[in-house]
């Protein structure tokens, strides 16, 4: 049985020895607890509003959960351009480095050349089209992230689409944060909406008389906005389930504590709900990890917003050694994985579930939330078992084009007529038979 420890700032779980790391660790398969129960009842109370109520219930709910009473839903586009404007330099240099970084990393997406098979007489290819209309969720609150207005409008801009919806939730005065409003002047945002949680991502989905719906929606939230995002899936595209922040940090004590203490705090402080874990086979180096923790806290300006993540989410898995460890970290599915080890590269294939991986003691998590170019709007809840990163492709669809010459059909005729005849479609088969019978001019070949 694996054994808990609570007397340290992390708890304690040693599976050392422990024949079932999967068993231990795994959460359930639909990765939600009690408490998302009742927090999916109000979204999909809040989801009904909305596509009943429209403008009317976004601004009842908005000044319910927000506390801001508004009338204009939609920020106008002066005051978007007026806020990149009014930056200080500092922060729009720092707004630059990380759009042209994140813009070069997602444009190497498109060059991947398009699939196309040719034989006897058949062509295959795929043309790629990007939706028309994406909705962008940036989350609010607690802290301010022009960051994700990047990561979330540039690969959409990139992939061709053309209408880039923005929803932010409003202060209590109904104001968007200046960052925010200046990052959507950079990375080409056309429209921005000061709404945010599960209602934003209803009003996406559905319309209201303001906005239109959408076609996909993507971007991280809290637990409502990321359930609501599950509730429209199939009305909409989603990117995945971006919930709540994660992060494991993979050590074995070559790396200073402070390392993995730092880089754990960092994800923590994103608030309750999320998760951050070190996982190692050095029991020295979960002391030292820990006392680094606690160190760190000590003057931490968001010492309540970790302090509140750590209690729920936050613990030392104890493993036997480096295999062991992957296999921990396998079974989690992080948002976030750091490999703090002597040889991280080492480990790096033996990764099968995570968001993004960040290798070696200079590469925090930090890094790709915000200016390595890579995107930070990952999958959480192990979904990364199946889900991936944003990228250029999450606002695309992949086409399938079949070019066939009357040789090229005649060929396969035999076998299409067994397969139609096999699952009792007569149609099928008749759709071939009746070119065989007559003529096709040359010119419209």
């Amino acid at each position: 049985m694996p054994a808990y420890d609570d007397r340290t700032v992390l708890s304690r779980l040693d599976l050392r020895g422990c024949a079932d790391l999967a068993g231990a660790l795994a959460r359930p398969p639909d990765a939600f607890d009690a408490s998302d129960a009742d927090a999916l009842t109000s979204v999909r109370a809040i989801i009904d509003e909305v596509r009943a109520g429209g403008d009317a219930a976004v601004r009842e709910l908005t000044e319910r959960f927000d506390g801001c009473r508004i009338d204009a839903l939609r920020v106008p586009a002066e005051e978007v351009r007026a806020a990149l404007e009014g930056t200080s330099p500092e922060l729009r240099a720092a707004l630059e480095v990380a759009a042209n970084r994140i813009r070069e990393y997602h444009a190497a997406q498109l060059e991947l050349p398009e699939p196309a098979v040719e034989r006897d007489g058949v062509t295959l290819r795929e043309v790629v089209v990007p939706v028309d209309r994406a909705g962008l969720y940036v989350p609010g609150g607690r802290a301010t992230y022009p960051s994700t207005v990047l990561m979330t409008a540039i690969p959409a801009q990139l992939a061709g689409v053309t209408e880039r919806v923005l929803c932010v939730p409003p202060a209590a005065d109904g104001t968007i944060p200046a960052a925010t409003l200046a990052a959507a002047a950079l990375a080409g945002v056309t429209e921005v909406y000061r709404i945010g949680g599960a209602q934003a991502i209803a009003a996406l989905a559905y319309g209201t008389e303001t906005i239109r719906p959408v076609d996909v929606i993507v971007g991280p939230g809290n637990r409502y906005v990321a359930l609501a995002k599950r509730e429209v899936a199939g009305t909409v595209g989603i990117d995945s389930f971006a919930g709540p922040s994660e992060v494991v940090v993979v050590a074995d004590g070559s790396v200073p504590p402070a390392f993995a203490a730092a880089d754990l705090l960092a994800q923590a402080e994103h608030g309750p709900g999320g998760s951050a874990v070190l996982v190692t086979w050095d029991p020295d180096a979960a002391d030292a990890t820990d006392a680094a923790i606690d160190h760190l806290l000590a003057d931490a300006p968001r010492r309540a917003d970790i302090t509140a993540t750590l209690a729920t989410g936050g613990r030392i898995v104890l493993v036997d050694d480096a295999l062991a460890a992957l296999d921990a970290v396998n079974v989690i599915a992080p948002e976030h994985l750091e490999l703090l080890t002597a040889d991280p590269h080492a480990l790096v294939p033996l990764v099968r579930n995570a968001g993004a991986v960040f290798v070696g003691p200079w590469a925090p998590a930090a890094l790709g939330d915000y200016v390595a170019g890579v995107n930070h709007v990952l999958p959480t809840a192990r979904t990364a078992r199946f889900a991936s990163a944003l990228r250029v492709d999450t606002f695309c669809k992949h086409i399938h084009v079949v070019d066939a010459t009357e040789a090229g059909l005649t060929a396969l005729a035999p076998h299409l007529r067994a397969l139609a005849a096999a699952e009792g479609l007569d149609a099928h088969a008749r759709s071939v038979d009746v070119r065989s019978a007559l003529t096709v001019p040359r010119e419209a070949q």
